[in-house]
């Protein structure tokens, strides 16, 4: 009887590890969506099944819950979820922001190329399914669109890059990762802080990391709320506005494009590749949704 309590056990354990590597893989592939502008961690989360769950735990992220788990208690923070979820996630922003920067200084027509495809083809699927033909929408995307073209034709060192700076955009950007159709990596890059934190997080600059990331922390425990607020009241101007910002960025991608006869063809293909990626995507989050209905 103990022999087959004690096989049950080693089960339960075996499962629960790779319950976690699971979501582990599925951290990783969330922080490889949301360190590219234009792709969606929202989306990816919701292709692979974990994106209520991750709503539902954000929501339930309280001063009850916080007490109940560190007291170990039950009704605490969904730790299972967030412990795994979340080492991926800083695993794969750490791997890309390598990759990436390297992309950005020795192939930047093409990086940007691939970056404007998957920012227009994101807002292209995001007007679509959300079905925006009116006047009043139309007034939003034109309003986000001129924000965003003036905002980005602005020198970056007007804006700078100070620790209030980069705490305000800790916040706009977790805001807009958990949202299925938005990146954040694209508002970071709206914001011209996208090259500079890739740069603090390769050369671990930990007062510029710290300061991001309790700007995204307030931002997921309580900006996202308000922002779920607008999205329940106001969801079709609210998101006509996001695709406003996401076409006015349009700019500084375009802005770092060279065409010349070394670089057409290269162009074109890494367009054609970030077209394919967010298709890829649309397909996958239509059948997910399909499934769950």
């Amino acid at each position: 009887m103990e022999e087959t309590n004690y096989i049950q056990n080693l089960s339960w354990i075996s499962m629960g590890k790779k319950r976690h590597l699971r979501i582990f893989f599925k951290g990783i592939a969330m922080g490889l969506a949301d360190i590219v502008p234009g792709v969606s961690g929202g989306t990816v989360a919701l292709i692979l099944g974990v994106y209520e769950r991750l709503i539902r735990g954000i929501s339930n992220v309280k001063p009850d819950t916080i007490k109940n788990t560190l007291k170990r208690e039950k009704n605490g923070i969904d730790i299972k979820l967030f412990a795994p979820l979340g080492a991926g996630i800083a695993l794969a922003f750490l791997i890309m922001s390598n990759i990436i920067l390297f992309l950005l200084e020795d192939m930047t027509s093409i990086t940007y190329a691939f970056f404007f495809t998957l920012i227009l083809g994101s807002a292209f699927l995001l007007l679509r399914s959300e079905k925006l033909a009116s006047v009043l929408n139309l007034v939003f995307i034109i309003a986000g669109f001129i924000l965003a073209f003036i905002f980005v034709g602005m020198d970056s060192t007007s804006i700078g890059h100070s620790l209030p700076i980069i705490f305000i955009s800790g916040i706009i950007a977790i805001t807009a990762m958990i949202l299925p159709g938005i990146s954040g990596a694209l508002l970071m890059l709206f914001l011209n802080q996208y090259e500079y934190m890739l740069n603090a997080l390769r050369s671990l600059n930990f007062i510029e990391i710290i300061t991001f990331m309790a700007g995204a922390i307030i931002g997921l425990l309580a900006f996202s709320r308000v922002l779920n607020k607008l999205l329940e009241s106001y969801r079709a101007q609210t998101v006509a506005f996001l695709i406003g910002l996401m076409l006015g960025a349009l700019r500084l991608c375009y802005n770092n494009i060279t065409f010349d006869s070394t670089t057409i063809f290269p162009i074109w293909i890494a367009g054609l590749i970030g077209f394919g990626i967010v298709f890829g995507l649309e397909i996958g989050r239509i059948r997910r949704v399909k499934k769950t209905v």
